[in-house]
């Protein structure tokens, strides 16, 4: 079978691009699309297994790699991707891929992984962050998500199933396309993290440094509690924003490798999470290791973290919140294979067999 899987874009290597990975290796006589395509040499053959990518004509504009200034151009640039030799279109998409065109006689399955937060629920706190709220540049901003809403809306028509990460997307999916949505979870390699039972006496966070992913809350709470030591692995543009917040129980390392980040996260008495994600697969990665969460009640982490089996919850995004769950967390206990047992339940296999049988019944069925 001729298959085309299509990504948003590839310059990172993130939750999103485990997923596209997992993909290739359940197909991997597909071919690969992207908007653009800037992923390091190492990064390649990790995600895309010595794969060629096709991307679009955005690559080859000026200064491309700051590739968010082109997402006015972004729906023309997918729509011209020409995908019409393929029986089976797979796009992974949180923003535009799942805009290519298909015609009736193709299988389009989107997996994802959100509507464009930035155009919906989110937008007044992306403007915010991005301090578009006023202005001319602000009001051509609005304007430019007023039209990616009728445009997403409206791309959203040639996708025949789709699949959500999360129940949490899948609401969100039906809230804005009025389409039902499979849950399929992401795929974890639960396999590479090491269960340890016994912790060390700090508490551990990793993200990158971005205002959504709530780094500087976090910092800012541990430093109102200097007997409690937190490590932070991770940088980005909030690095020196959260720089000024921290205190002398807090350890910035900045970057690190896979391995580092393995061995903190393996050994830390709890994992902390701020952010509102989709589905959130660092979480998991820290159950895996057989560390509960202290987690954020909202979004994904509602179903990826089982409240006083593997962490707790706080209720807002606020010093006082965190700083409570913290002082919950310190009187309770926690069976670190229980954890462990819990995270197995997000697999690679499991995402594997599902996907399978997901494509195996829709094309049954066309």
């Amino acid at each position: 079978m001729r298959i085309a899987i299509i990504h948003d874009w590839l310059v990172d290597s993130g939750g999103a691009e485990k997923v596209l990975a997992e993909f290739i290796n359940i197909f991997p006589q597909a071919d690969i699309y992207s908007t653009v395509d800037y992923l390091s040499n190492d990064q390649r053959k990790t995600i895309l297994k010595g794969k060629d990518v096709t991307t679009t004509f955005i690559q080859n504009l000026p200064r491309s790699k700051s590739y968010k200034k082109y997402f006015p151009l972004m729906p023309v640039a997918i729509a011209n991707l020409d995908l019409s030799k393929y029986e089976l279109v797979i796009s992974c998409s949180s923003s535009v891929a799942k805009g290519v065109i298909t015609g009736p006689d193709q299988v389009h399955i989107c997996y994802c992984h959100s509507p464009m937060r930035y155009a919906w629920d989110l937008q007044h706190q992306y403007l915010k962050e991005s301090g578009l709220v006023h202005g001319l540049k602000g009001f051509l901003a609005k304007l430019m998500l007023h039209r990616m809403r009728q445009w997403d809306v409206t791309s959203s028509f040639g996708v025949d199933y789709f699949i959500a990460n999360s129940n949490f997307i899948a609401r969100r999916v039906k809230k804005v396309y009025r389409r039902d949505a499979e849950v399929i979870y992401p795929n974890v390699a639960v396999e590479d993290f090491n269960l340890v039972e016994k912790k060390s006496d700090y508490y551990f966070t990793c993200s990158r440094m971005v205002p959504y992913k709530k780094i500087d809350l976090i910092v800012e709470s541990f430093a109102s509690m200097p007997d409690k030591k937190l490590v932070v692995i991770g940088d980005g543009p909030d690095m020196d924003k959260i720089k000024s917040k921290s205190a002398a129980n807090v350890e910035l390392l900045g970057y690190q490798s896979f391995s580092v980040l393995k061995d903190k996260m393996a050994n830390a008495k709890a994992f902390v999470f701020a952010a509102e994600e989709d589905f959130g697969i660092v979480p998991v990665e820290a159950q895996a290791c057989g560390t509960p969460v202290i987690a954020f009640g909202k979004g994904g982490a509602l179903e990826t973290v089982k409240e006083n089996i593997s962490g707790v919850f706080f209720n807002e995004q606020a010093t006082h919140s965190l700083i409570e769950a913290v002082g919950r967390f310190e009187t309770m206990t926690f069976d670190a294979r229980e954890i462990r047992a819990h995270a197995e339940g997000f697999s690679t296999a499991r995402f594997r067999k599902q996907v399978e049988d997901f494509v195996s019944v829709k094309l049954g069925s066309k």
